[in-house]
């Protein structure tokens, strides 16, 4: 009896194909991690003034952060994601670079509320003018505070960034 040796393979999207019958997905390492990294983020709670409400209540049972899969932690070795929630001073910048080199990478940061991203109203010698002066920041979410459907949203820009990546997660990248 001859077994057909290439059964057809149905392409469901860009690198992702399916073998009918023998529940096989084909696609590739990067696509794969990089699907499971952006359906497991772990945010660190760390909220510094107004927008930290903001971010308390996107994690609350109406907004639902669970069904993306994110879990807040209290701890940055256990974390990926570091949203910048408030007014940043000049005071906090060691003790978030503290906590941002903790994370392990691959890690990113999410500057949340316009105090984060640019300083605000805050024009004065104790604020930061956005906290990408001393992080890489790969989101921003503007606002004063941002609502939570910001937050969803700047979480979602940040899944598609994390979807597309090539070989972040080996150690020879």
């Amino acid at each position: 009896m001859l077994i057909n040796a290439s059964p057809d393979v149905i392409e469901i999207e860009d690198r992702v194909k399916i073998i009918p019958g023998a529940n096989t997905i084909i696609t590739s390492l990067d696509k794969l991690i990089n699907w499971s990294r952006k359906s497991s983020i772990w945010p660190m709670t760390f909220g510094l003034a107004c927008c930290a409400i903001e971010m308390m209540a996107t994690g609350a049972s109406h907004y639902d952060f669970d069904r993306f899969g994110i879990v807040f932690r209290a701890s940055p070795r256990h974390t990926d994601l570091l949203i910048i929630a408030g007014t940043v001073t000049k005071k906090m910048v060691p003790v978030i670079r503290r906590v941002y080199d903790q994370m392990p990478e691959p890690r990113y940061v999410m500057a949340m509320g316009s105090c984060a991203c640019s300083g605000g109203i805050f024009n004065t010698y104790s604020v930061v003018q956005g906290c990408d002066t001393f992080l890489p920041v790969d989101v921003y979410v503007p606002g004063c505070p941002p609502k939570p459907e910001a937050l969803l949203e700047g979480i979602l820009k940040l899944q598609d960034k994390m979807q597309k990546e090539h070989f972040r997660w080996s150690r020879w990248r």
